[in-house]
């Protein structure tokens, strides 16, 4: 058994998998897809003790050859245990920069004189009961140090309670919806200070809670509540400034206050990174297009826009299909295809041209993330459709791949999620908007008003 850490710290629950709520040593067991979610997972637990089952290892080995997001995690997982085998035995442990220390444990290993196979999980060829059947032994082999597995498989987490062994889901990365940053505030003040606000154009920030750069406000006046000005945090979060109507963007109007707020962040040039989030028919990524196109077509401040997104499914797979890149990726971007025909409809005037055309010579180009590993994209206005389906990972990726001159935006409704390895809370969406709120080059704003249709914002209010 593994010597005591020197110190003894309760990991952050936003940190490991635990309520924080005792204060001893404890051991974690991990399964396989908690690493594949997160390679670098084994560094955050703190001082406690990270177990690796050995059929977690076999598991990886197994989904290295792949060539997915899945596949590059395990290759990453591989190569840090590989770095930490430099620091001594595995089997016995090796501490970790953390003060933690991390041991992969064998069934053999952990068997004690006078234990038979009655007091184990069974072990009847599933994975998932060999690594709870290790994780009860660990318990019994050390009854006085509080043992959990961490899993992100719900099953697996109720059979481990079902065996009376706390199981918790890894929420590192995890981000509590009802928590979320909104993008967006409301101000009440005296009518003589509206006035000011519109004849100077700006305003300091009265005292109260703290406001992130780039939040934007709707100032109500406290004599007149239907007298409203809209304004936005400056870069420094200690003014406000007025917003100007955002005009024909494109063929495209804001019809609320929230499309206004879209369009102005996705205009300024001195924000490089915009989220819009909302519930379908709430017009994201018609916005995001309509505002690409001006600022890449008619203002031509980009070389090019690149709309990209998750090739993820709803449903069933279709399986093979034939023909050329394009043609594959045919059926994953048709609404993209959509949004542009209409945004083409609606902009006639001189300088508009169909949306076939700017396909045709390169000027808007439409793809997949699956080949952006490695490329560095420069003076380009790219938006990410469909954002929810990434995991953190993924979405990291994504924005280093940014260069000079780019500005990203990212559009995703959190409620729509088709990628089995990702929820509501863990996907790479709602951590990246956590993660930019207090950054002077980034804007969020949530969309809550459905402008598609009639029947499209009833479907999706109550179905």
């Amino acid at each position: 058994m593994t010597a005591e850490p020197k110190s003894k710290v309760t990991p952050k629950p936003s940190r490991g998998a635990t309520n924080g709520a005792a204060t001893r040593v404890k051991n974690y067991v991990l399964d396989t897809n908690v690493l594949l979610h997160d390679p670098d997972a084994l560094l955050n637990f703190q001082d406690n003790r990270v177990l690796l089952p050995i059929e977690v290892i076999e598991e990886i080995d197994k989904f290295k050859r792949e060539t997915t997001e899945r596949g590059q995690n395990a290759r990453a997982v591989s190569r840090l245990l590989d770095k930490l085998r430099a620091k001594g035995s595995l089997s016995e442990g090796v501490p970790l920069e953390n003060g933690g220390m991390l041991r992969i444990i064998f069934a053999h290993q952990l068997a004690k004189p006078g234990q038979g196979a009655e007091a184990a999980a069974p072990v009847n060829g599933s994975v998932d009961n060999r690594i709870l059947s290790l994780a009860l032994d660990v318990r019994r082999s050390e009854p006085k140090t509080p043992t959990i597995l961490v899993t992100k498989d719900i099953n697996l987490r109720l059979k481990s309670d079902a065996w009376g062994l706390p199981a918790e889901d890894y929420e590192t990365d995890r981000v509590n919806l009802k928590d979320l940053y909104t993008g967006m505030f409301e101000l009440t003040l005296p009518a003589a200070k509206l006035s000011e606000f519109r004849t100077n154009g700006e305003l300091p920030l009265p005292p109260g809670p703290r406001r992130y750069p780039n939040e934007y406000c709707t100032l109500v006046s406290d004599v007149e509540p239907k007298r409203t000005l809209l304004g936005r945090v400056d870069a420094t979060g200690t003014r406000l400034v007025l917003l100007h109507e955002c005009g024909n963007v494109w063929g495209i109007k804001p019809r609320n206050r929230e499309q206004h707020f879209a369009l102005d962040a996705l205009l300024d040039e001195k924000i490089k990174f915009v989220s819009l989030m909302g519930k379908a028919g709430t017009g994201k990524t018609l916005i995001a297009l309509a505002a690409g196109l001006k600022r890449t077509v008619s203002d031509r401040e980009f070389r090019r826009l690149i709309v990209a997104r998750p090739t993820i499914s709803m449903g069933k797979e279709l399986g093979f299909l034939p023909g050329s890149l394009e043609e594959k990726l045919g059926p994953w971007m048709q609404p993209i295809h959509d949004a542009l025909e209409m945004l083409g409809d609606l902009n006639m005037g001189h300088e508009s041209r169909r949306s076939s055309d700017l396909l045709r010579n390169g000027t808007i180009v439409v793809e997949a993330l699956s080949y952006i590993r490695g490329r560095s994209i420069a003076n380009q206005f790219m938006i990410v459709d469909e954002a929810q389906n990434l995991t953190p990972l993924e979405a990291k990726t994504i924005l280093t791949r940014v260069g000079h001159g780019t500005k990203i935006i990212l559009t995703g409704d959190p409620y729509q999620i088709d990628n089995p390895y990702v929820d509501a809370a863990s996907n790479g969406f709602t951590y990246v908007v956590n993660r930019f709120r207090d950054q002077a080059i980034a804007a969020h704003i949530e969309l809550s008003h459905g402008e598609r249709s009639e029947l499209a914002e009833t479907a999706a209010n109550i179905l």
